[in-house]
C-alpha cells in the first residue's frame, strides 16, 4: 500500500503564506528546511498526519503562474457555517456559502477561500464522504 503524506505548493512570502493556513486552518510549522536556493516548509495540525508543504524559492520574486492545471486543496470542518463567520471575522474574504446538490439530494456544504499566492481552498462541511 501507498500512503499519501503531503502536498506541495509554491509560495513567494514565507511569513505571510504561513500566518494564513494558521489563522485559517490552524496548521503549524511541523519542520523547515533551508537550503541555497529554497526553503520547504512543512505544515500540519494534530487532525491528522497529511501535511502541506510549503516551497520558497529564493530567486522568485513575481507572484507565480498558476496555469490552468491547478484544481483546489480542501479542508473538512465540523460547522461550515461558523467557519465561514470566523473567517470573515479574520478578514480573510471568504466565498458565498454553497449549498451543493446532486440529483436533488444536498450532498455538502462549502466555500472557498483564495491563499496570498493565489490558491484556491475548499472548505467543506463534515459529513458523507467528508469525514
Amino acid at each position: 500500500m501507498a500512503k499519501l503524506v503531503h502536498s506541495m505548493i509554491r509560495v513567494l512570502d514565507e511569513a505571510r503564506s504561513v500566518d494564513f493556513y494558521a489563522r485559517a486552518f490552524g496548521l503549524s510549522v511541523a519542520e523547515r528546511l533551508d537550503f541555497d536556493g529554497f526553503t520547504l516548509i512543512y505544515l500540519s495540525n494534530a487532525e491528522n498526519s497529511f501535511e502541506l508543504e510549503l516551497t520558497v524559492n529564493k530567486d522568485q520574486t513575481e507572484a507565480y503562474d498558476l496555469g490552468k492545471g491547478y484544481g483546489h486543496a480542501a479542508f473538512v470542518v465540523d460547522d461550515v457555517d461558523a467557519e465561514h463567520a470566523r473567517f470573515e471575522k479574520e478578514g480573510l474574504a471568504p466565498r458565498k456559502l454553497v449549498d451543493f446538490q446532486h440529483q436533488g439530494r444536498k450532498l455538502t456544504r462549502f466555500f472557498f477561500v483564495q491563499d496570498p499566492d493565489g490558491y484556491q481552498i475548499e472548505v467543506i462541511q463534515k459529513g458523507g464522504r467528508f469525514v
